[in-house]
């Protein structure tokens, strides 16, 4: 499981906006998005850099990849 930071989201919205963008990412078996925690866990077998490149591209900044 890959966790990236998540800054900007505010919302419920923003939340499925992330977990919809990141579902789209090859690779991505399952998205757990957390508003509380800034975060997203990601499923399957992405490029990391691609899951920031998703994130940044809806207007959201990602952070450090664990």
């Amino acid at each position: 499981m890959i966790k990236l930071e998540v800054r900007g989201m505010s919302c419920k919205h923003c939340v499925g906006s992330v977990t919809e963008a990141l579902r789209k990412v090859p690779g991505v078996t399952g998205v757990d998005v957390s508003l509380e925690k800034a975060s997203a866990a990601v499923e399957g077998s992405p490029d990391p850099e691609a899951l920031k490149k998703a994130v940044a591209a809806i207007g959201f900044e990602p952070g450090k990849v664990e």
